[in-house]
């Protein structure tokens, strides 16, 4: 298959502490362009920061109806969409606790536009990209100026 006729994500999310702060690397690759993507958060979680990097990285695009395919470390990102358990936590609307309600829709709702696969890779070893989108994200949550993840936020102070 040829990468030009497909983009290609990698993505990697960061929490310096799980809440603390944290932030999200991607990169995105279409034949020999390419793109990088970050943004930290003065308070999140790591599954959040992962998921966050797969929802900016399809908001930056363009074109509607192409082919993704998503490279991240996260076995939480590839097993929620790839065994379809997001498809049944959207059906029950997030009965049992399940976490990160408003990115979970947000991704979906964005999902429907493309046709996309996830692929697990090993994180921290030796892909060039995972390891830059690392760099990135931790860069991003060790930054000044963090943003508010907004939902993260009123999710911890509805529990108080």
């Amino acid at each position: 298959m040829q990468q030009g006729h497909q983009l290609i994500i990698y993505t990697d999310g960061s929490s310096r502490g799980n809440p603390g702060p944290g932030g999200y690397g991607a990169i995105l690759m279409w034949g020999d362009k390419r793109k990088e993507l970050s943004a930290g958060y003065r308070l999140t979680t790591n599954n959040r920061m992962e998921l966050m990097g797969v929802i900016a990285a399809i908001e930056s695009l363009t074109k509607k109806n192409i082919p993704l395919t998503i490279y991240t470390d996260s076995q939480y990102l590839v097993n929620s969409v790839e065994k379809k358990w997001l498809d049944g936590w959207i059906r029950n609307d997030f009965k049992g606790g399940k976490k990160n309600k408003d990115l979970w829709t947000r991704f979906y709702k964005l999902a429907k536009d493309y046709k996309i696969k996830f692929v697990w890779v090993k994180g921290h070893h030796e892909n060039a990209f995972n390891n830059r989108c690392d760099e990135l994200a931790t860069t991003a949550a060790d930054g000044k100026h963090l943003l508010i993840d907004e939902g993260y936020e009123a999710q911890k102070n509805e529990l108080l």
